[in-house]
């Protein structure tokens, strides 16, 4: 009984840094992705966004994993949805 008492005192301060660890870069990471995750989905035509790349535009139309972003009135660009990094502007309903 008491070996085992001393081995788990032993791992306690692994057990804690691994609970750290978790709470306090692992799970805010998860939100993120997942709130990323989401927008790419909730993107829709006129959505102003920014590209990972830097590219601002306009969302001109969007296919199932393409989006075709607007950049003026005579060039379109065709990217990933997964290439979206964030909506400026969400378009007015």
């Amino acid at each position: 009984m008491q070996d085992l008492l001393n081995m788990l005192l032993g791992l306690s301060p692994i057990l804690v840094m691994v609970v750290v660890f978790y709470f306090f870069l692992i799970r805010p990471q998860q939100k993120r992705q997942k709130q990323v995750s989401q927008m790419q989905q909730n993107l829709a035509k006129g959505d102003q966004i920014i590209t990972i790349g830097g590219l601002h535009g306009t969302v001109d139309a969007i296919d199932e994993d393409v989006v075709v972003i607007k950049i003026n009135e005579n060039n379109r660009l065709r990217f990933d949805r997964s290439a979206i990094r964030s909506v400026v502007q969400q378009e007015q309903a």
